[in-house]
């Protein structure tokens, strides 16, 4: 019997790259392949059964991780294993977050590839060590977890990240101004709005949190 994939990836050079590693295993048979999320759901629509979607995470039109949440939703029974080159904390949570049965680097050998598809559609989850690691260290720090959902909202312009940037160096509204050449009213205007998204009252604040979201 025949295991039913779908390769999802912008990059055409790479989901040929996948269809050469499972080339070598006679029990997978490649459906249909996409370039962006969108392009995966037009295609569902006609033909929903599949075994399992290899989904790349960073895409245009439509990513990995808002693909993965509507396909879950609409077809729980179809198993996403992220395949990707980022393996960062925030990429990790977000895609268990949206429903993904695995998570694996691009670079995974062919057996790996395969054991890791296997797994998963046995109930496992595929997933390779540096990232099952990470995956173990957010559930231990849920403070980690708060801190990338509250990181997602604080969304500051570059301008102000550049005025609190300077605040940080304890300059006066004044200095700021003239080092970004900005009017001091302005620099004010600015200072508002970044205490109003951090949800802080005063400079230090401000500061302090910014700092532990590595915005500045």
């Amino acid at each position: 019997m025949f295991l039913k994939i779908a390769i999802v990836d912008d990059n055409s050079f790479l989901i040929h790259s996948i269809k050469e590693k499972l080339s070598f295993f006679d029990d997978i048979s490649i459906k249909h392949t996409s370039l962006n999320g969108s392009e995966l759901l037009i295609k569902l629509e006609d033909n929903h059964h599949l075994d399992l979607i290899l989904m790349d995470i960073e895409m245009p039109v439509l990513n990995g991780i808002e693909t993965t949440q509507i396909v879950k939703q609409k077809y729980p029974q179809i198993k996403i294993i992220m395949l990707t080159v980022f393996d960062n904390d925030e990429n990790i949570f977000n895609a268990i977050k949206a429903g993904a049965d695995g998570y694996l680097l691009k670079e995974v050998n062919p057996q790996q590839l395969h054991k890791g598809i296997i797994e998963t559609l046995n109930g496992g989850a595929a997933m390779n060590p540096s990232i099952a690691l990470k995956t173990l260290k957010l559930l231990r720090n849920p403070i980690d977890i708060e801190n990338l959902q509250d990181k997602n909202d604080i969304s500051l312009t570059s301008r102000e990240a550049e005025v609190l940037e300077q605040l940080s160096k304890g300059l006066s509204y004044i200095a700021i101004a003239e080092n970004i050449f900005l009017s001091p009213s302005t620099v004010r205007k600015h200072i508002e709005n970044i205490y109003k998204k951090l949800q802080v009252h005063s400079k230090l604040e401000a500061v302090q949190k910014a700092k532990r979201y590595n915005i500045i």
